[in-house]
């Protein structure tokens, strides 16, 4: 359980240091943003679905072993075989990504990645959240809140 919370908090402090990946439209909606990503996902999904596949990398065998300790008794160790592993993918995946950016940029948005802002301009900010995405510069970087929304500032 300990090991759990540890992983789970992990991934949230590094999910807090990680910059924003986002279609973007200045000028357009948080919810407009949503809304036409979703969109463009299931239609994607509709055009290109789900083919799971199941893959096994190959077994493979280690050769048995003779291990002499200085006095001169010596062990043997039988060779053996580890399994190969098992694993899922979807080969379809990168089409349905391409159709989905190529969906977004039909509506007009492009896909952008926000800086996370450093914990000083976090601290010094406001507390508040992007509901419509303003212009972008070089200087912009995100906040994220604790409830998931976010908030685009631009530094100096």
């Amino acid at each position: 359980m300990r090991k759990t919370a540890l992983i789970i908090w992990g991934g949230v402090a590094l999910a807090a240091c990680a910059p924003l990946n986002t279609y973007y439209k200045p000028g357009a909606t948080v919810a407009m943003v949503e809304r036409q990503t979703t969109q463009c996902q299931v239609d994607a999904l509709a055009q290109v679905p789900v083919v799971l596949q199941t893959v096994r990398t190959p077994p493979r065998f280690i050769p048995p072993r003779r291990v002499c300790r200085s006095d001169g008794r010596c062990t043997s160790r039988a060779g053996y075989f580890e399994p190969g592993q098992t694993y899922t993918i979807d080969p379809n995946a990168d089409l349905r990504k391409r159709v989905e950016t190529q969906c977004m940029a039909d509506a007009g948005f492009a896909p952008v990645s926000i800086p996370q802002c450093p914990a000083g301009i976090a601290k010094a900010a406001p507390q508040g959240r992007t509901t419509a995405l303003p212009a972008l510069t070089e200087s912009a970087c995100v906040i994220r809140n604790d409830d998931g929304s976010f908030q685009i500032v631009t530094r100096g």
